[in-house]
């Protein structure tokens, strides 16, 4: 009984070392070798930038230009993130543009999922068209859109204000979000809201109680555009904002370039610091992000 099991166990480890050795197996391997190495020297180029502005940032001197090509440089100092918060208003733009992206990323988000859902649920007169237009408008250069911004902003009283840095940004940004929510409520059965209906629910309770609960991976894409794109503005901040106090970051940060001289090193670390809040913002949303920009992309 011991010899049959014996050779049970050897003819069952032949049969895996068979396996492993088999072609399928070794061409298996080598793509997941091949796509890790092309991850991995993806991510290695789009990390080297960033480790060269912290380089930067640490050299003495305020010095550019160095051939010394380690990241940790020599006589390594962090005076001028020091320098930055004490002799700038470097926290006053970051709060300003803080106050700004938050506002425009839930009031964005806000508007885009209740027109997304009319667009997705009912239909209406001129429903094709608006679409359409939506979508036309994303095809027109940020630039075009200055001077409309500028006289809107301008005919309002809001010039040099947070509220007309919301408006501007949250008009800019809401047809994209629009078209994400209306494809991701697509993919949401309307057997769920007529459940619902049925039960006694108004339109509007189906809509915050199981559309909005059931499209968190889409609401999170849209938060995540909304920020990203108030947080790293500079035309419309350039032209709406002219009080240092109320200058955002982007604004800020050309402040430290002059005519003759511009303090690199200061310059470095505020481009540091200003990653921080998205990071955050893209590492909190990340488990929500795959979802997100999948599903909405096909109506089931």
């Amino acid at each position: 009984m011991t010899g049959t099991r014996k050779g049970y166990l050897s003819g069952l480890a032949a049969s895996a070392a068979e396996v492993m050795d088999s072609p399928v197996r070794r061409a298996k391997a080598l793509r997941y070798l091949l796509i890790h190495i092309v991850v991995i020297t993806a991510a290695g180029i789009c990390v080297y930038p960033l480790l060269r502005i912290l380089s930067i940032s640490m050299r003495p001197g305020d010095r550019l230009f160095s051939t010394d090509l380690s990241l940790i440089p020599d006589g390594a100092t962090l005076a001028a993130y020091a320098s930055l918060l004490k002799d700038t208003m470097f926290l006053r733009w970051l709060w300003n543009s803080l106050i700004i992206t938050l506002a425009t990323s839930f009031i964005g988000v806000s508007l885009a999922s209740t027109a997304a859902y009319a667009f997705s649920r009912f239909r209406f007169p001129g429903k094709k068209a608006g679409l359409i237009l939506l979508l036309s408008s994303q095809m027109i250069p940020a630039g075009m859109l200055i001077l409309p911004l500028f006289l809107m902003i301008m005919k309002l009283k809001l010039m040099n204000t947070y509220l007309g840095m919301i408006i501007a940004y949250s008009v800019s940004s809401l047809p994209f979000s629009i078209w994400i929510l209306k494809g991701y409520y697509d993919t949401i059965p309307r057997s769920l809201e007529e459940a619902a209906l049925v039960d006694g629910t108004s339109q509007v309770g189906a809509f915050w109680r199981i559309i909005l609960p059931l499209s968190t991976p889409a609401l999170s894409i849209a938060f995540l555009f909304n920020f990203t794109t108030a947080w790293n503005e500079y035309l419309v901040a350039r032209v709406v904002l002219f009080s240092s106090k109320q200058y955002t970051w982007t604004l800020g940060l050309f402040e430290l370039q002059g005519q003759y001289i511009t303090q690199w090193g200061m310059f470095a670390a505020g481009s540091m610091l200003v990653t921080i809040p998205v990071l955050a913002v893209f590492l909190y949303s990340s488990k929500w992000l795959i979802s997100g920009l999948t599903l909405g992309s096909v109506k089931g």
